[in-house]
């Protein structure tokens, strides 16, 4: 009797568990009927999309994307050829810098006749401060020659000056 309990215990769960595989079965049935549908309507007009001709650009749309791959070439170019400034030449001057002397520009060159060049333009309170101001660049070694036009010296005050640097 055991035994036969057991059994019909088996029985009423395997007829179960088909009951719930054929439930779900019908349940997921129209969902993939659906999408099955919609793939066969895509994968119909992707094909007659091939078939069709592409539409011939007229000569301004042409110029367009002639000017624009032109353009990105350049941004490209430029990305690729971009010399980063020297942290270190920048930090050598601004830890130079002393508190009253005022930098406005300062500005890195690499031209292929003189070489790498930093020129900084500011105004300094007076001679004296400027002067300082280039025997502390002077004195660093970062920087190979400094360049300080006496021409920097004719003002007494708040003198607008140039200073040429370049790197070592």
């Amino acid at each position: 009797m055991s035994k036969d309990f057991h059994f019909r215990l088996v029985v009423v769960f395997l007829v179960m568990l088909a009951v719930s595989f054929l439930i779900a079965f019908f349940a997921i049935l129209p969902s993939y009927l659906f999408t099955s549908e919609k793939k066969s309507e895509a994968n119909a007009k992707i094909e007659m999309q091939k078939r069709e001709p592409g539409q011939e650009l007229n000569e301004k749309t042409l110029s367009s994307i002639n000017d624009l791959n032109n353009k990105l070439n350049l941004v490209e170019r430029a990305e690729q050829n971009k010399y980063a400034v020297s942290q270190k030449v920048v930090g050598a001057i601004v830890l130079k810098k002393m508190s009253d002397i005022k930098i406005t520009q300062i500005l890195y060159k690499n031209d292929p006749l003189v070489g790498k060049t930093a020129d900084i333009w500011g105004v300094a309170p007076s001679r004296e401060r400027l002067l300082l101001f280039r025997r502390a660049l002077e004195d660093d070694t970062a920087f190979k020659k400094v360049y300080l036009p006496i021409s920097n010296f004719i003002q007494g005050s708040k003198i607008q000056f140039y200073l040429s640097l370049i790197p070592s």
